[in-house]
This record gives C-alpha cells, sequence and structure tokens, in this order.
C-alpha cells in the first residue's frame, strides 16, 4: 500500500512538472527577447553616441582608435608596448583620434606622457586623449582574495562598461589581457576589437600546477593539501579557461608577446588564423650605445633586477640565492658584491612588497649589500645596466622578458629563470654561441652566480657580445613593422 502511494505521489509531481513545462518555457522566451530588444537598443545608442562623437570640426568623420589601459602610468614593460604602438600609429594614422582608457586618476594626461618620456625615453608625434575609469579597484587583485580570476575578469567587464559609456571608438585594443571586455566593445560598441596579451589570465600552466597539488603564488597550501579543495579548483580553473577562450575568440586580430603564450592562446582561443606573434619593443639601441670597455669601471661587481614589484616577479627568490652566493667560498676572493634590485611600484601592495623583501634581506643578514631602487628614472636605469656584471631574473614562466633583452643589450650577462619567453625567444644561441644562462633553484642561481664571476674577462666579454648581436629582432623598429602589419586587418 505504502509503495503504490508513493508511486502515485511521483506520478502526480511528474504531472505538476508537465504542468510547469510550457508556461516556464514561454517565459523564458519572452526574457530572451526583452533581454535581446534591450542589448539591441544600447547598440543602437552607442552607434549614435560614436557617430555624433567623431565628426571632426571639418565636419568630416574622424577614426578613434582606443586603447584600453588601466595601468598606463606603470613603469613595466606592457606600458612600454603601449607607448611604441600608440607611436607607430600615429606615425601611419596622423589623422585619427587617439584614446587611453585608464584608472590612473590621480595624475593628469600631462604627467602620464612626461612620465612614459621619463621612463622609457618615448614622445608621442601628437597628444592623445585619456579618458579616466573611477573604477579601477574593480580589478585590484586584492579586492578578491579567493576567486580572484573571475572576480578581477568580472570586474573588469564593469570598468569596460564605465569606458564606452564615455567614449565609443571605431578600434578597440586591449593592451593589458583584459579579454572579458572585448566582447561588450565588438558586439555592444560595433567596434572593430584587437588584443595584445603578454600573458594568458588562465594557461595549461596553471592547471597543471592545481592538479599536480604544487603550492605556488596562485595556489595556496592549504588548498594543496586537501585533495577535494584541489579538485573543486581544478573545477573552477576548467570552467574559466572555457569561458576565457569564447570571450577571446571574439578578438579580430590577436598578437602576443613570445612563442610561449603563442602556444597558450592558441589552445585556449583557437584563433589561429588572426593570431600573431609581435615582440615587445625593447630600446634596444639605447643600451647598445653603451661601450663594452667601459664596463667594470668600479671595484665591485654589480647584480641588476629589473622587473616591478609583483608577486610572480620572485624577487624573493633573488635575494635568498644572493645570500648563498655570498656565503660560497668561491667568492671570497672576488672583489665586493651588491644586488641592486630595480622596479616600479603600481600600489600600495607593490609598497608593502617592498618592504617585505627589505625585511628578508634583514634575516638573511645581506641587508648591506642589497639595494632597492623604485621608480627610477630611465638615465639612471641605464647607468646601473652600464656597471652591471650579471642581469637577473627569476620569474616562472614569465611571458617575454623586456628586462632580460635590455639587460643583455646593456652588455650584462643575464641569468633568466629556465621557462616562457627567456629560455624559448631571448636566451638562445647565437651564431651557435652562448648568450646567457638559465637557473631555476636558490642553489641553481647562486652556483651559476659563482660560475660567472668565476670567468675570465675575456670569456665574459665574448659572451656579452653574442648576447648584444642577438637582440636586434626586439628592436622598436622591428616592433613597428610587425605591429603595423598584423592591426592592418581592424583599418579595412
Amino acid at each position: 500500500m505504502a509503495a503504490t502511494e508513493r508511486v502515485w505521489c511521483l506520478c502526480e509531481l511528474l504531472r505538476f512538472f508537465n504542468s510547469l513545462f510550457l508556461p516556464g518555457l514561454i517565459v523564458c522566451g519572452t526574457l530572451c527577447l526583452c533581454l535581446v530588444i534591450i542589448l539591441w537598443r544600447i547598440r543602437v545608442l552607442l552607434q549614435r553616441k560614436k557617430n555624433s562623437a567623431s565628426v571632426g570640426k571639418n565636419g568630416k568623420n574622424k577614426m578613434v582608435i582606443a586603447f584600453f589601459h588601466p595601468y598606463c602610468n606603470a613603469g613595466g614593460g606592457g606600458e612600454r608596448v603601449l607607448w611604441c604602438a600608440l607611436r607607430a600609429l600615429q606615425k601611419k594614422y596622423p589623422t585619427a583620434v587617439y584614446v587611453v582608457y585608464t584608472g590612473d586618476v590621480n595624475v593628469s594626461s600631462q604627467q602620464i606622457q612626461e612620465g612614459a618620456f621619463r621612463r622609457f625615453n618615448i614622445r608621442l608625434i601628437h597628444p592623445v586623449k585619456f579618458v579616466f575609469l573611477r573604477k579601477r579597484y574593480l580589478v585590484e587583485d586584492s579586492l578578491y582574495p579567493h576567486f580572484t580570476l573571475l572576480g578581477q575578469s568580472l570586474g573588469s567587464i564593469f570598468l569596460g562598461w564605465e569606458a564606452l559609456m564615455q567614449c565609443v571608438p571605431d578600434i578597440y585594443i586591449d593592451s593589458m589581457g583584459y579579454a572579458f571586455t572585448l566582447p561588450l566593445f565588438k558586439y555592444l560598441g560595433s567596434c572593430r576589437v584587437g588584443s595584445y596579451v603578454h600573458y594568458p589570465t588562465i594557461s595549461t600552466d596553471m592547471l597543471s600546477v592545481v592538479k599536480n597539488q604544487n603550492v605556488g603564488f596562485n595556489n595556496a597550501a592549504f588548498i594543496t593539501k586537501n585533495p577535494f579543495l584541489s579538485k573543486v579548483k581544478l573545477i573552477y580553473y576548467y570552467l574559466f579557461a572555457s569561458i576565457y577562450g569564447l570571450v577571446g575568440s571574439c578578438s579580430d586580430v590577436v598578437m602576443v608577446n613570445s612563442s610561449w603564450t603563442l602556444n597558450h592562446i592558441l589552445s585556449l582561443w583557437k584563433v589561429g588564423h588572426c593570431t600573431n606573434i609581435v615582440y615587445p619593443p625593447c630600446d634596444v639601441q639605447t643600451f647598445l650605445d653603451i661601450p663594452l670597455h667601459e664596463k667594470k669601471m668600479t671595484p665591485r661587481h654589480l647584480l641588476v633586477s629589473v622587473a616591478q614589484f609583483r608577486p610572480e616577479k620572485n624577487h624573493a627568490l633573488q635575494i635568498r640565492a644572493f645570500a648563498k652566493l655570498l656565503n660560497k667560498k668561491e667568492t671570497e676572493s672576488l672583489p665586493s658584491l651588491k644586488l641592486v634590485l630595480i622596479g616600479g611600484c603600481r600600489n600600495q601592495d607593490d609598497e608593502l612588497r617592498v618592504n617585505q623583501l627589505r625585511k628578508l634581506s634583514e634575516d638573511l643578514g645581506v641587508q648591506e649589500d642589497v639595494e632597492f631602487k623604485i621608480n627610477i628614472p630611465f638615465d639612471e636605469l641605464k647607468n646601473y645596466l652600464s656597471e652591471a656584471t650579471i642581469g637577473l631574473h627569476t620569474m616562472w614562466n614569465e611571458h617575454f622578458g623586456i628586462g632580460v633583452v635590455e639587460c643583455m643589450a646593456a652588455g650584462t650577462i643575464i641569468l633568466a629563470h629556465n621557462s616562457g619567453g627567456p629560455k624559448l625567444d631571448i636566451v638562445v644561441p647565437h651564431g651557435g654561441e652562448v648568450t646567457g644562462f638559465l637557473a631555476e633553484s636558490e642553489d641553481g642561481y647562486a652556483e651559476t652566480m659563482a660560475h660567472i664571476l668565476s670567468m675570465s674577462a675575456e670569456k665574459r666579454l665574448q659572451i656579452r657580445n653574442s648576447a648584444r648581436a642577438s637582440v636586434s629582432r626586439f628592436s622598436d623598429q622591428e616592433f613597428e613593422v610587425t605591429f603595423l602589419s598584423s592591426v592592418e586587418k581592424l583599418f579595412k
């Protein structure tokens, strides 16, 4: 009897859900239709706004080219790409209007452009219009202690919406890796969209770290120790990677900065027909002007690192390896050694990181031999590199490594991480000759530094000459040619 009642209840429940199916379908269809109408209406309004804003003083329409770069006043390699790209486009399309979406609301337009000249020795042919965004905090990683990738990506959509509401361009280029803004500008703003990808938001390497339960700066120890949390995070990463690939595929033109980035973007976005490698511009000529025979004018060896003070740059590895180097017996007969960490600080988090690195130097007893140079002018950077014996780089899977190229062009012997762009594109043999060295662990870095310092001056000079000869493919001029060739499709 009880079994019969259960069957009857189940049948009644199925009838009830069946009776809701058609009304539910109608409601869902109506909501979808309303959403389509609203989005179409927004698109029409934005199109009108674009048409009215692009009319010049002579009554003719002017092309508006916009770059999405919320941290354009920072001093990293990504910002150098931005300014060189703007300069290249201004040379070829001088009548266009150029816009930069930025969140640097505490500085003026003139200060931003002066900063670009001071840090990168770049001055634009024509001034650009800056659209200042108030919601940049939505893409700050500190706002999302958990689900950081998803939080920043969703935040970039709102930041992109703020940008689109202020200026609707004809051509939109995301030059900082916010792929989730691409469908917004393409389908609502009716823009032709392009991307310059420095580093994929998620990569197969990140998936491997979580899958193998390895500790990393983006994979906390408490997750690696819990198999269930690791499985949940892996599912989250796979879902995010699928969405990331979907939004990235909206791009009409994709430029990547290295072979490593190319492999990951092709795997995730699957847009090989419109993807090209465009090596980032490095001011190699300025550093090539440094005469090699003038190096080592001081009785000490300088070891220099050039990188923004971000967690993934792993400055702590440099300090620990340097401390181990000082403890090696082989260095006792060498002149004094000094490690100089040069980089930009974008915000308070970066400044806090520098303080933590200072504390690490004190804990290891090397504070007297470690110097920090933050947001220094270009000429000062050049002076340090001209005196340095070794250039250090420690980021795992660095997408490219402009600092690595600058060190090589300046005549330092580079010691970079054995992964990513440095391994695949930069620190590679040239004409069969060694151009630098690669390492991974503290011991590996310490041993290789000791090896370089123990070399004869003639052997070091041979490596420096080979390294210099290899970096011409990363020049500003080469970047302009490949960048303009890649974006040409956006102007047709």
